[in-house]
């Protein structure tokens, strides 16, 4: 536990770091922005931040290896200490100064889960995680929604915009879920929407399409606030390549009336 919590402190500062340096960035030239493909852009702000992420975390623990969006791409190895970066969770908001982003950082050790962080760059909200150790937000500990009436429920989502080839299963899953539940939101940073289900201000959560890095932190708060987080199938390895990143996330009930829901529509 000890070594978990050393390395969610580690987590934290490194975030902290790069919030701070997109707190102060200007907001690139639209003729700057670079579109690693349909919908999905990146600046140089978003590789600096990354980059920032990087010296912090190799300065403490060298030996680690930095699995980030913008600099190395990959699924995260296993058997070593691997963290799993987002520099900029929700690049399109930053890029248009709507006020949701986030820094999300997760830890795997031997494979597994065992540091998370998540900051809200806007509203300078900081999201810890430790394996076996709860989740918090600031200092106050998180649980899930105790909601579990479908029919009461608000359920965060998020489009499949790298993957229009999945828009038409998306929609008939939207509409099934729309007519169920009382209310979907979509904020456009997945990192802080599974904070929002870990803080229980969202009552379940799905998407397609998601990369480790977007998902990483926000496994393990969710988990750790007594939620469950699977691939719509109920598979467990959320960062595993089979599941293409989707995701189904909520409390007990929730979760398991969003995946019956969704391989019904």
């Amino acid at each position: 536990m000890r070594e978990y919590n050393d390395l969610v402190k580690l987590a934290e500062r490194a975030a902290l770091r790069a919030a701070d340096y997109l707190r102060s960035a200007m907001r690139p030239a639209v003729h700057t922005w670079t579109e690693k493909s349909q919908h999905d852009f990146v600046t140089e702000v978003d590789r600096a931040a990354e980059g920032l992420i990087a010296e912090v975390i190799m300065l403490e623990e060298p030996d680690s290896v930095i699995v980030g969006e913008e600099l190395s791409p990959k699924r995260p190895p296993r058997g070593e200490l691997v963290w799993i970066v987002d520099p900029l969770d929700g690049t399109t908001n930053f890029l248009h100064g709507y006020p949701q982003y986030a820094v999300s950082i997760g830890c795997l050790v031997d494979g597994k889960l065992a540091a998370g962080v998540i900051h809200d760059v806007c509203r300078k909200r900081t999201y810890r995680a430790i394996r076996g150790g709860g989740a918090f937000e600031e200092e106050a500990r998180l649980g899930v929604s105790a909601v579990t009436d479908p029919r009461r429920a608000l359920i965060g989502t998020g489009f499949p915009f790298k993957a229009l080839n999945l828009l038409h299963i998306y929609l008939s899953q939207f509409a099934a879920v729309i007519g169920a539940a009382s209310g979907i939101r979509r904020a456009g940073a997945a990192a802080l929407d599974l904070a929002d289900v870990a803080a229980g201000r969202l009552d379940g959560f799905w998407e397609l399409q998601l990369a480790p890095w977007d998902i990483a932190a926000g496994t393990l708060l969710i988990r750790e606030a007594g939620g469950i987080v699977t691939q719509p199938d109920g598979a467990a390895d959320v960062l595993s390549t089979q599941g293409n990143g989707s995701i189904v996330a909520g409390n007990a009930a929730i979760h398991r009336w969003l995946i019956d829901l969704l391989r019904k529509s």
